[in-house]
């Protein structure tokens, strides 16, 4: 995985310092040291000092219909993934936060492969590990590019964070956006980011329940609030700012409608929080055609992530992809299409051309970056002492190749690896070199900077895909 990946919490920044401040010691403890741990592992993993994880689940060729689970106690420490607790197909524990992490990555791995046929996070089968116990009271979940994380929560407001499933599920959602769109965790897109594991982590819970969208509650995080919180759950999909409204949690701010847009630097410019816009879209969406969620507008939305969309992608242009998706499947004059075109004029969301994207918003601080027409890739030194060198256009490109090269030109990853490269020689190793005309990029790289993944990215690029 990239160590740029984002970390992605369920609790965000601003509910935790309401917390802070509550006036209750227990809490603001708990809330004050949660809040300065997320703060390091995000610092830590911008500049990309992560360890890997010691272990990581494998998986054996030809298994990729079988889900591949492992589950680690951290035993109230922060070292991951911690000790071994389950493997797949070994009996339950008597531990409840692994046997509920246990089948909660269960229960996600089956919605996206019955549902979207989809093979695991990256549709090659790739082993799902999670850590539970993860330090004392701790009040988070998190994605961190490799692998799930649960804290036990503070036992006041928070509950055991392996306690609800849609929370399990919309935190690997956030892997599944990591090796396919790559949406940048920033601004309109990061709220993008987060809608779209609200989305997946909601269908999940749908899914296990067998539930129609009329039947569903549309709550993110509903058992994770503990007897004497007023509020039914972190976030309202369908009624977006009205989850919660307590004393010590203050009142949920989602809006309800890009009118109401949040402008901030705060929270990754406001990724939690304008995520109700698209939330409410989509739930309005899927009650509008019927039957189960993860059908016709689970599809939609699938397709959308899943094909040829930016890492910086906006609003407007996502919800132009989403018509686009819904076009291509059941036709232009589909119930599909117009009900997906209200849904989008409910949250006062103007569908734009998807390319070239526009300047539609004064919000925006600054302009989409130039799209990335090809990139051309060398590679020299090694053992053997030769140069090789490809230029792919990046539209002849597989869609998963594609996605990723455009997240890595978009979000200027290739230069933080340039950057934080070591400067000592190491003989025999590959130097990696990577150009592109828009935007204007020009780097070397090491072998020993890269990551596995673009590693790999750049050895299939050379191959010719």
């Amino acid at each position: 995985m990239l160590f740029s990946a984002p970390m992605c919490t369920i609790i965000p920044p601003y509910m935790l310092r309401a917390l802070a401040s509550s006036g209750d010691p227990h809490l603001e403890g708990h809330a004050r040291r949660t809040l300065a741990h997320d703060e390091e592992l995000r610092r830590e993993r911008f500049e990309g000092v992560l360890p890997r994880p010691r272990t990581r689940a494998r998986r054996a060729r030809g298994a990729e219909d079988q889900a591949f689970r492992e589950i680690h106690d951290a035993e109230h420490g922060a070292d991951l993934p911690g000790r071994l607790v389950r493997g797949e197909g070994d009996p339950a524990t008597e531990d409840a936060s692994v046997t509920r992490a246990y089948d909660g990555l269960g229960a996600t791995w089956q919605l996206w492969f019955e549902a979207f046929e989809r093979s695991s996070l990256d549709d090659k089968g790739l082993g799902l590990v999670a850590t539970v116990h993860y330090r004392r009271g701790y009040d988070n979940a998190f994605w961190n590019g490799e692998q799930m994380v649960f804290g036990d929560g503070d036992g006041e407001v928070f509950a055991d964070f392996t306690s609800s499933l849609d929370v399990i599920g919309h935190e690997l959602a956030h892997g599944v956006t990591q090796y396919t769109s790559g949406l940048n965790y920033q601004d309109e897109s990061g709220a993008l980011n987060e809608h779209v594991s609200d989305v997946f982590g909601v269908l999940v819970k749908q899914h296990v329940l067998g539930q129609n969208a009329a039947d569903a509650d549309w709550l993110v995080g509903a058992e994770l609030l503990l007897p004497g919180v007023k509020g039914r759950g972190l976030r309202d999909m369908l009624h977006p700012g009205t989850a919660y409204d307590d004393p010590r949690l203050g009142k949920d701010p989602q809006p309800a409608t890009y009118a109401d847009y949040i402008q901030t630097t705060a929270d990754h410019g406001g990724v939690h929080l304008n995520s109700g816009i698209p939330n409410r879209a989509f739930a309005t969406y899927a009650l509008a055609l019927g039957g189960p969620a993860w059908g016709d507008a689970g599809l939609v939305w699938h397709d959308t992530i899943t094909g040829d969309i930016r890492a910086d992608c906006d609003f407007a242009t996502f919800a132009a992809l989403t018509l686009a998706a819904a076009t291509a499947r059941f036709g232009p004059e589909s119930v599909q299409v117009r009900e997906l075109a209200a849904a989008w004029a409910l949250v006062e969301v103007v569908p734009a051309a998807p390319a070239p994207p526009k300047a539609r918003s004064r919000r925006r601080s600054t302009s989409p970056a130039p799209r990335a027409a090809a990139v051309e890739v060398t590679r020299s030194g090694g053992f053997a002492g030769q140069v090789r060198t490809a230029t792919a256009a990046l539209a002849d490109l597989p869609t998963k190749d594609r996605a990723h090269w455009r997240s890595l030109l978009a979000d200027r990853t290739l230069e933080e690896l340039a950057a934080r490269a070591p400067e000592q020689p190491w003989p025999d190793a590959f130097v990696y070199g990577v150009r592109c005309a828009a935007p204007s990029i020009d780097v070397t790289i090491p072998e020993p900077g890269l990551t596995d993944e673009v590693r790999s990215l750049f050895d299939r690029t050379l191959e010719g895909g």
